[in-house]
Formats: C-alpha cells, structure tokens, sequence
C-alpha cells in the first residue's frame, strides 16, 4: 500500500506564504505523478497541481499558476506545495495524491490520497 503523509497546513495570513510537504512510502519513480488537489468548503474537489517525477514536467491550474509551485525531491521521496500571495479563496482541505498509471498531467485519475491537511488564509 502506498501512504501519502502531508505536513505544514495551518493559518496564514492574506499574501502570505505556505509550503506544504507530502512524503510517500515508496521510491521516487515508482510513481509516475504526484498531484496536489484541494476542497474549499461548500465547493468541489480541484486539482491544483501535479507533477511528473520521473522529467520534473508540471501542470497548474488557472486559480493557481505563477502563485503556486509543485516540486519535488526524489532522496527525501517528497512533494512540495509552495504557496505564495494566498488568498483566502485558498482556503481548502488540500490533499496530496499519486498514481502509477501514466496518463497526462491534466488527468483527474488518482488512487492514492493522503490524509489531508488545512490550509486557511484570513483576510
């Protein structure tokens, strides 16, 4: 099984910066992409980020481009979110993701899911 295991969710304030982490169970390139997705409260499920390990290839979404940044780090067989100039439309539930198969980077097909952890941004 494979765990997803995110870390550094909390309050900041509005423009603020955040960098969430995800360390995975497994090596580096047994998955072919990791992804970022989140849920603001009342609304659905958004992939915000993903990333292709192996090339380093990224995918952002419109809400987020040039504020965010998906990386990764194949030693520590860890993702990273940073987080720049949040707003408080930021503010969500944000889950790392991983799959193995490969499809495009834009693809909402995920099977393993992390925990979750809270990102709010006060205004």
């Amino acid at each position: 099984q494979v765990q997803l295991i995110e870390s550094g969710g909390g309050l900041v304030q509005a423009g603020g910066s955040l960098r969430l982490s995800c360390a995975a169970s497994v090596r580096p390139f047994s998955l072919h992409t990791l992804g970022w997705f989140r849920q603001p409260p009342g609304k659905e499920r958004e992939l915000v980020a993903s990333i292709h390990w192996s090339g380093g290839d990224t995918y952002y979404a419109d809400s987020v481009k040039g504020r965010f940044t998906i990386s990764r780090d194949n030693a520590k067989n860890t993702v990273y979110l940073q987080m720049s100039s949040l707003k408080s439309e930021d503010t969500a539930l944000y889950y790392c993701t991983a799959r193995r198969t490969d499809l495009p980077l834009t693809s909402m097909q995920y099977y393993y899911w992390g925990q979750g952890t809270q990102v709010t941004v006060s205004s």
